[in-house]
């Protein structure tokens, strides 16, 4: 049985369809709503080569105004706690739900990168435990 509901979100159309999404179902099961908002770190991997990395100390000057976003967004949903984290998004929503959590997450599709590495809501399908609930974006037209 499901205990709360968590939902990832970038700021986007999709995320802000999934937060809606998520929310309808944390209210009709009468479930806590967690909306988490990972700051993404260049992967390492993909950087090294071209780039002397730099301190990533600074990718925490983005907090502040990520969590004046988030508080925006979740201000409608009066049940909803924000958290902020640090990394790669698929891996911190997968690190954070359990197998009694449903995951929300929205889906754009961004092409050819996610041909090559694979969109953070089908890594999040792939790696949850529990449930996960994709919401498309709105359609564009």
């Amino acid at each position: 049985m499901v205990n709360r509901v968590l939902v990832g979100i970038d700021f986007s159309k999709a995320s802000r369809a999934a937060l809606a999404r998520a929310a309808a179902w944390a209210e009709r099961l009468h479930l806590p709503l967690i909306v988490l908002h990972v700051v993404e770190h260049p992967e390492k991997e993909l950087f090294r080569l071209y780039a002397p990395m730099g301190d990533p100390a600074w990718f925490h000057e983005f907090e502040p105004k990520a969590q004046e976003l988030l508080d925006e967004w979740i201000a409608p949903y009066s049940f909803a706690k924000g958290w902020i984290r640090h990394g790669n998004a698929a891996k911190e929503i997968i690190a954070e739900a359990d197998a009694r959590t449903l995951v929300v997450v929205g889906h754009v599709g961004h092409g050819a990168l996610d041909a090559l590495f694979g969109s953070t809501a089908e890594r999040v399908v792939r790696g949850a435990l529990g449930d996960v609930l994709v919401v498309k974006a709105p359609h564009q037209g």
